[in-house]
């Protein structure tokens, strides 16, 4: 009886805690972004190409190539949000590395950035490790400041995230 009972409670512990093999290309992830900005990253795939990113965090450093404005170089709240194109067969390997591009906008408030508005292109490379729901994200974003001061500007983060 004692046997049955620990095979009952493995086989349980594994259905419960049994995840996707993979669930990378599709769903929902939320993970963390190092970088400008330092915070949240999400990303709902909308396709097997297309995919919403998010990303809420604080901007810790200048992005400022050319700006006119204030800019204190003080910490300030971030927020974007951005469309992809994803090309997994541009790079031909073993491991899926898909190649990302995409637009977007984001806003900034704090540290000179008073409510400002910028249109963002993104340019990026992502890793699915195979046989887990997570990717590992390098992405570097051009950015032109619209609102308050116009200006150009560069955000470019590291990222991981786990897909549900």
């Amino acid at each position: 009886m004692k046997k049955i009972f620990l095979f009952g409670m493995a086989l349980g512990l594994v259905l419960i805690l049994a995840k996707p093999i993979k669930a990378q290309d599709h769903g929902f992830g939320l993970g963390l972004i190092l970088g400008e900005p330092t915070g949240l990253s999400a990303k709902l795939w909308t396709s097997r190409i297309n995919a919403f990113d998010f990303g809420l965090g604080v901007g810790v450093g200048g992005d400022r190539i050319k700006y006119k404005g204030y800019y204190n170089d003080g910490n300030r709240v971030h927020f974007h949000m951005d469309y992809l194109w994803h090309s997994f067969n541009a790079i031909s390997s073993s491991e899926r590395f898909p190649l990302y591009y995409g637009l977007g906008a984001r806003f900034n408030s704090g540290g000179g950035y008073e409510e400002s508005i910028g249109i963002r292109g993104v340019f990026g490379i992502a890793w699915f490790p195979h046989a887990t729901p997570i990717d590992i994200f390098v992405e570097l974003v051009p950015v032109l400041q619209i609102t308050s001061s116009t200006g150009l500007g560069i955000d470019a983060g590291l990222g991981i995230r786990y897909f549900f």
